[in-house]
């Protein structure tokens, strides 16, 4: 699952994409730094992954992974080929999520492309670019779609067409009032809307999540709020409906210089956990997790899936050949002390095809 950090030049993404994956990347401070995407592999936090791993005595420890991509900056008509134009649109079309950086904090000696802090105008600027880019790409297959539904010889093909035609009005309408696409609630389970959205592909249809890249204030002063256990002042309208991690991401990047007593020392702490664990959120996944003397691991799934589905994470054959699978949750794991025991108890369940696997569960396939 890739992830892909957007935002306008100089907000702290490719600093951001460094505190996150631990990789080297060019931050200076000017626009289009960054040009080409930078690609990074980042291990989700998991406690339960190490305690399940001790009690096993696991010779290996292997946690769920998510890819971060930091996209080149947007500025103000990228859609109609401004800065790095349709460059970057491609890159975000490969991603299965956005994590959009806003910046909050002031700084002189930082660069704003508009001279001016203003996180709400920032937003606008990004989305309304994704929201036209988007328009054109409707427009393009309306026309398609328009010249079918005219087609009387073809009744099925024609009847099929205007159902598409109907659900893609329902997006363009709401791009057109300035609405993302991913804010139109379609049946996402009815064939013709899965035509519509896989073809359209739409940049606004995607998840995402904001990263409010804000310095830390005193928790008496005016207007600060706690976010993690740290004061921000972070606008009003910025947390009413959008969902978002707060991070001062200097720090994470200094935190990258220190040592854990350092940082201990100097009484700071890094959040970026809360971003990775959002993130992972954010694309619908859930973990479960294997555990044994070879390897104890975190397996990535969509949640919902039964247990035959989630079976494929570990090899495609055990959908077809799935007879049941032995479950339990990883603190009752943790609490009989071995599986063994926790058969003993009772606490190890017998589940079937129609099981839906839960965030936390630990299981043995019988294939």
């Amino acid at each position: 699952m890739k992830i892909g950090i957007v935002g306008l030049p100089n907000v702290g993404k490719s600093t951001l994409f460094k505190a996150l994956t631990k990789t080297q990347v060019d931050i200076s401070n000017y626009p289009f730094c960054t040009i080409e995407p930078n690609v990074g592999i980042v291990k989700v936090p998991d406690v339960r992954l190490e305690k399940l791993a001790q009690m096993s005595n696991s010779k290996k420890n292997i946690p769920a992974i998510v890819e971060f991509v930091d996209i080149a900056g947007i500025i103000e008509g990228a859609s109609t080929g401004e800065g790095l134009g349709n460059k970057f649109l491609s890159h975000i079309r490969e991603v299965d999520a956005i994590v959009q950086v806003v910046r909050v904090f002031e700084n002189t000696n930082i660069t704003h492309v508009h001279n001016k802090i203003d996180p709400e105008h920032d937003i606008e600027i990004i989305n309304t670019e994704l929201i036209l880019a988007d328009l054109e790409t409707v427009q393009k297959v309306k026309i398609r779609l328009e010249k079918l539904a005219r087609n009387a010889s073809r009744s099925d093909a024609s009847g099929d067409a205007r159902k598409q035609l109907d659900i893609l009005n329902q997006i363009k309408t709401a791009l057109e009032a300035g609405n993302l696409a991913n804010t139109v609630k379609l049946d996402l389970e009815d064939e013709n809307t899965k035509i519509v959205v896989r073809e359209l592909s739409l940049l606004t249809m995607k998840p995402f999540l904001f990263v409010y890249n804000a310095c830390p204030v005193k928790s008496d002063e005016a207007g600060a709020k706690l976010f993690n256990g740290v004061a921000y002042k972070i606008p009003e309208k910025l947390t009413e409906k959008n969902s978002f991690v707060v991070l001062d991401i200097k720090i994470e990047e200094e935190l990258l210089e220190m040592s854990k007593a350092e940082a201990e020392e100097l009484g700071i702490r890094s959040n970026i956990d809360q971003l990775i664990i959002e993130a992972y959120k954010l694309l619908g996944l859930i973990t479960f997790l294997t555990t044994g003397e070879d390897e104890t691991r975190a397996w990535t799934i969509q949640k919902g899936w039964t247990a035959p589905l989630a079976g494929t994470a570990i090899h495609n054959d055990f959908k077809d050949k799935f007879i049941r699978a032995e479950v339990i949750q990883w603190e009752k794991l943790l609490e009989a002390g071995s599986w063994g025991k926790a058969r003993e108890l009772g606490t190890l369940r017998t589940e079937g095809k129609d099981y839906i696997v839960q965030d936390g569960d630990v299981i043995e396939f019988k294939i």
